[in-house]
């Protein structure tokens, strides 16, 4: 996210009396409810947040990138996300706000194998594609100025359609799982109450943060997708509140759903939901992250495995590894050069070239880098998964 918002004045009474109530968040004194002042959301908030501010920054481990993409910063590099052809190929799909479509990188190199699309309303046309999926043999991508959900089938890349147009303001992430026969897909919406005198996004107050997120039900048939609203949620408590959203990953073993809060102002921090929408709680990541909260990813390891997380500074990006029951800090890496990072994809079948998968993530709105997973175990002390 790019805009910037202003808070609204009307709800300073209404902060000060949820902040006497409030839970494991910071008091609102300190961290900026959105009924205390103005704040910077998304990527703009994270950019400004420089690399000599993290505290503990000398003290993790640097592991070299396998590879970099070609750098095209015209393009405004969102998110990304991964599939295997039969044939053994591995594709990465990268948003590109600026230029509305979609780039596709080859997996194992990072050599740029085509793009995809063109600015408009069409199939196979984009408006600020942002967050992008892939589940089976489907490609799911998030248009938030088209307010949709648009399908394409793998590997012809053919459109299937799209869903979310009526109820969908501001759309930014994604995250699908199986569910009944079809797909359960959640998806954030960062919506707004207008703009002040000078332009800038006026944040709603508590009360209308209650469909933060919304929940679709989708089914592909043949070269048709169907979506319909199965829900929307948002906690209206200042400590489950999401002010400012876009990065969420779920976890159906443990009924969790991890969405990044966003509001620098507020705090850098993750909150834990359920599946049905109901804050649970907890939140995490506030005493560690000195920078924005980004991408979220899940790796597996039998009935465990690690939240990977994002810490995105301007200059540097710190990778977090939390314990996926326990949700304790397990471990940081940042590489030699992914700095400013928005997307992350965990690739956790082997490739030609990454025989335990592999760990994707944007670099500096302008491209994307590898990790071999087996340096960042091996860096981690991380057990073996296979």
């Amino acid at each position: 996210m790019t805009s910037r918002f202003s808070l609204l004045p009307l709800a300073a009474a209404l902060a000060l009396m949820l902040g006497a109530c409030g839970g494991d968040a910071a008091p609102a004194s300190e961290a900026g409810t959105p009924t205390t002042g103005a704040a910077t959301s998304a990527a703009s908030a994270g950019a400004a947040q420089a690399t000599s501010t993290h505290p503990a920054l000398a003290e993790v481990p640097v592991i070299p990138e396998a590879f970099k993409s070609a750098m095209t910063p015209e393009d405004n590099i969102d998110s990304v996300a991964s599939w295997t052809h039969a044939d053994g190929r591995t594709w990465v799909f990268a948003t590109a706000k600026s230029t509305d479509r979609l780039v596709v990188y080859d997996g194992d190199t990072g050599e740029t194998l085509r793009t995809l699309g063109e600015r408009g309303e069409g199939d196979g046309q984009f408006k600020r594609p942002n967050g992008v999926f892939v589940i089976d043999d489907v490609l799911l991508v998030v248009e938030r100025d088209n307010r949709r959900v648009q399908g394409f089938a793998l590997p012809s890349l053919e459109p299937l359609g799209h869903f979310g147009t009526d109820e969908l303001v501001k759309p930014y992430g994604l995250w699908v799982d199986k569910a009944d026969g079809g797909y359960q897909l959640y998806v954030t919406d960062a919506y707004m109450a207008g703009e002040d005198a000078e332009g800038e996004d006026i944040l709603p107050p508590f009360e209308e943060l209650d469909e933060r997120v919304k929940r679709y039900s989708f089914t592909v048939d043949g070269a048709d997708i169907q979506g319909e609203l199965a829900g929307a949620f948002g906690d209206t408590g200042e400590a489950g509140a999401l002010r400012v959203v876009e990065s969420l990953w779920g976890d159906p073993a443990n009924d969790r759903l991890l969405v990044a809060e966003e509001d620098e102002t507020y705090a850098n921090e993750f909150k834990v939901y359920d599946l049905e929408g109901d804050f649970s709680g907890q939140v995490f990541g506030g005493d560690t992250f000195a920078a924005q909260a980004e991408g979220i990813s899940l790796y597996t390891c039998g009935d465990g495995g690690w939240w990977v997380t994002t810490e995105q500074a301007r200059d540097v990006t710190t990778f977090h590894l939390f314990e996926r029951d326990s949700l304790e800090h397990a471990g940081a890496f940042r590489g030699e050069m992914v700095a400013n990072t928005d997307g992350i994809w965990l690739h956790q079948e082997p490739t030609r070239n990454f025989p335990q998968g592999a760990f994707y993530a944007v670099h500096d709105d302008q491209g994307m880098v590898a990790f071999d997973w087996r340096d960042i175990a091996r860096t981690l002390e991380l057990p073996d998964c296979r």
